[in-house]
């Protein structure tokens, strides 16, 4: 590969933003540039703006910069300040505060290049899809911009069909993971804010005409009908007959796709075996387009609410739960599927049927494995504690990344709840913000539940978004944020909602090993009394219909500094962050050992 010393922008030719996001990635013909990269540290964004901070890929004829080829003003010497293949590597998909010593508390800007040669047949596109950036992302390919994007948890993607090149195309990305208050998250979050390419990057191929996109589901109120759309990406109206197979259910639809690009269909289904936790079944689903065959893998099943139960496949159902976050085993962002089953894992060892995805969409891995295990989610945007109610753009990127989220993940069965928040504080700003996500799900998704973590004061479920959830979620943290522990068996919940109600959170922190009474913070005794008391309490609280105790494993945190105990990792889990469980762990358990035999 020659030696790139080429810009880092070149030709600064912008080509719009990210089109239509494309679904069901892993079924594609795709290729991984996953592995090693280059990157150069640039925290005064010395490649980004010229030194009177005029943005070069902004600049109709932009001068030359630092990371540019420059020229010597006098003898026209060349003179080039980095070159990214002298530069050090780090392995993407992968944070960089995990895996290099010096970045791990460090926010602001890496570039990050890597090379690859494609040769892309006659009349293919090709695609550069992109699962998540944390958070802001600039991406060039071949000296061209394709676009920014801005959100830490969702997928993304730009077709390339017209830059890519048999050899030597250089993908190049600016990451920047510094914190803005109108950002979301917002600037204060209690957790790890890890930077960098933190998942899978692919380049997918297709004809010139391609399902983009689709929804395969039951339709909402009736069980024997699959319904859903299909969504053909530049449709040539010689070619609109597009058929859905399911071989197991003798199904085999045809259907014309209207000029739109988009068939709507309905499908009567018999027999059909419904998707639950005791029987996580999956078809094999086939979507034909011109002889273009994409091939998914679907469950089907029912989740409403009736009055304060939750109705799976019309039959009420209590969900054992416990919250997760995003971390592997090294304390760095979870991106694999070994991964994800070691989280997923730990939660049916625990007794779950459903697990509460924390604080933001996880990787696409997690869903896929949920839906063969069984597991029941809900899954959340980082609409967490104090965004910006007021901001229209902070508005706008959330329900974005609520549309990613939505189409990514529609067409797993174990999503059941779509969560619009988490801990936010009640004012006409708020109601107005969350409101309003919760409308643009419901006009995206009709047929699963939406809910929000909610704060209570008093033993009192009265939040006025209680009104437009399907489902009333709270978090509280009796004996660890206040309340006494003793208490707890007379405590006494009340409910403003006829509506199944979820505790979100509970919990406090135990540091593994760490022995003493029952009374003493930061043991393990505490945390298993702790337990024992709040299940005393919720169990008493009226319309309960699930939990989801804080947290699965300890965490990384840069709020939790108490030496010798939490050493910058939030103590609350029920695992410790190197794989050992506590006393608590056991407590839970049990708990729901019971509550699945009743």
């Amino acid at each position: 590969m020659k030696r790139l010393l080429t810009t880092l922008l070149l030709t600064y030719s912008f080509l719009g933003f990210a089109q239509n996001l494309i679904s069901n990635v892993p079924n594609r013909n795709t290729t991984s540039l996953n592995g090693v990269w280059n990157y150069i540290i640039d925290p005064y964004q010395t490649g980004f703006y010229s030194f009177h901070l005029d943005q070069y890929d902004k600049q109709e004829k932009p001068a030359k910069g630092a990371f540019f080829t420059n020229y010597h003003a006098q003898n026209k010497q060349e003179l080039v300040e980095y070159d990214f293949d002298k530069s050090p590597t780090i392995t993407i998909p992968g944070d960089w505060n995990s895996q290099v010593t010096e970045l791990k508390y460090y926010e602001g800007n890496v570039w990050f290049k890597k090379s690859f040669d494609y040769n892309l047949a006659a009349n293919k596109r090709l695609f550069l899809y992109l699962g998540a950036i944390n958070y802001k992302a600039d991406v060039y390919l071949n000296g061209k911009k394709l676009g920014t994007h801005i959100g830490g948890f969702t997928p993304f993607n730009y077709e390339v069909t017209s830059i890519v090149q048999p050899k030597d195309n250089y993908l190049v990305i600016k990451v920047d993971n510094t914190r803005h208050k109108e950002d979301v998250p917002t600037v204060n979050t209690d957790w790890w804010n890890y930077g960098g390419i933190t998942r899978d990057i692919t380049l997918i191929e297709e004809e010139n005409s391609f399902v983009e996109d689709y929804t395969i589901q039951l339709k909402k109120n009736n069980a024997s009908i699959i319904s859903g759309f299909i969504k053909i990406n530049n449709l040539n109206s010689a070619q609109n007959q597009v058929s859905i197979a399911i071989p197991e259910l003798k199904i085999n639809y045809k259907g014309k796709i209207a000029a739109g690009g988009i068939l709507n269909f309905e499908i009567p289904a018999k027999k059909i075996s419904y998707w639950s936790p005791e029987n996580p079944k999956l078809y094999d689903v086939t979507v034909n387009f011109n002889g273009q065959k994409l091939n998914d893998q679907i469950g089907f099943r029912t989740i409403e609410t009736q009055g304060d139960k939750i109705l799976l496949n019309g039959k009420p159902i209590f969900l054992r739960g416990i919250s997760i976050h995003e971390e592997n085993a090294k304390g760095g962002r979870a991106n694999s599927e070994e991964d994800a089953l070691r989280l997923l894992n730990w939660a049916k060892e625990l007794g779950c049927n459903y697990v509460r995805l924390a604080h933001y969409p996880h990787n696409e891995n997690m869903v896929r494995e949920a839906d063969k295990m069984g597991l029941m989610v809900w899954e959340e945007i980082p609409v967490y504690w104090t965004v910006e109610f007021t901001n229209k753009e902070t508005y706008q990127n959330a329900e974005d990344q609520l549309t990613a989220s939505i189409i990514r993940d529609k067409n797993r069965a174990s999503i059941i709840i779509w969560s619009m928040a988490n801990e936010t504080p009640i004012s006409d700003a708020r109601n107005t913000f969350i409101t309003n996500l919760a409308a643009h799900t419901r006009v995206l998704d009709n047929t699963r539940l939406v809910s929000a973590a909610l704060l209570t004061k008093k033993e009192t479920i009265d939040d006025p978004i209680g009104e437009i959830l399907d489902v009333v979620a709270f978090n509280q943290y009796l004996g660890w944020y206040g309340g006494n522990l003793e208490d707890a068996e007379k405590i006494t919940w009340k409910s403003k909602y006829n509506k199944p109600i979820i505790v979100s959170e509970f919990g406090g922190d135990a540091k593994q090993g760490f022995h003493g009474e029952k009374n003493e913070r930061w043991t393990e005794e505490y945390q298993e009394y702790l337990y024992i008391q709040n299940l005393k309490m919720i169990e008493k609280i009226p319309h309960l219909s699930g939990l989801s105790p804080w947290i699965l494993v300890d965490f990384r945190s840069p709020k939790r500094l108490l030496p010798g105990i939490q050493d910058g990792y939030n103590r609350k889990g029920l695992i410790s962050n190197d794989g050992n469980k506590k006393k608590a762990f056991y407590i839970m358990q049990d708990w729901y050992a019971k509550k699945k035999n009743e």
